[in-house]
């Protein structure tokens, strides 16, 4: 499984293309602006996009959905609690399938009632549950600091330290991670009691 890490637009975004290296059959994650960026690296890589999958519905992750969709003639996965329109939905434990490979599904709600997880081959795609060195805020519709301490603690704190973390944003000191470094250094991945992490999200 190759992964291209594409920033994009003026909110230090990443999109990702994940590739099957044995079929080139690939997916593509949160599209949104600098689309040509994109189909560039599809176009030079001969790749042949099998979805578009989105970490969660914001504006910043899917503004390039249906546009992409119609230009490579490829249907959009959503998680089942996503505002938006999709072709396909999943839930909790699904997994994507791409050639021979796949991501498993994983909610972690939090900074959205519908942010997923994608995780395989040794890799995880956190979207903006987990930043490197921090994680995505609470304060903006469908955000739960609750629902984001057990996604962290109960779900992403459980994977094993060995997976690479490829975040939705280039917030960090580097543009990826892995799982064990996070918890080692990572602030909001020390654990504290469910109160203590509400109170330092802002309440």
């Amino acid at each position: 499984m190759k992964v291209y890490q594409i920033p994009v637009g003026p909110m230090q975004n990443f999109s990702y293309i994940v590739e099957d290296t044995s079929t080139h059959e690939a997916i593509v994650i949160d599209p949104s602006w600098d689309l040509e960026k994109l189909t560039k690296t599809i176009d030079e890589q001969n790749l042949k996009i099998k979805y578009i999958v989105n970490t969660h519905w914001h504006d910043d992750h899917t503004r390039g959905n249906e546009e992409l969709s119609k230009q490579l003639g490829v249907k959009i996965i959503q998680h089942e609690a996503s505002q938006l329109k999709s072709d396909l939905t999943v839930s909790d434990g699904d997994s994507i399938e791409f050639g021979s490979s796949f991501l498993m599904v994983h909610h972690t709600p939090g900074h959205s009632k519908d942010s997923i997880c994608l995780l395989g081959g040794g890799k995880i795609f956190t979207g903006d549950t987990l930043f490197v060195g921090n994680c995505g805020r609470v304060d903006l519709p469908g955000g739960s600091a609750k629902e984001l301490y057990h996604s962290l603690f109960d779900v992403i704190a459980k994977f094993t330290d060995g997976l690479v973390l490829y975040p939705g944003h280039d917030y960090g000191s580097s543009s990826t991670s892995t799982i064990g470094k996070e918890k080692q250094t990572n602030p909001v991945m020390q654990r504290i009691s469910e109160a203590e992490f509400i109170e330092r999200m802002g309440g």
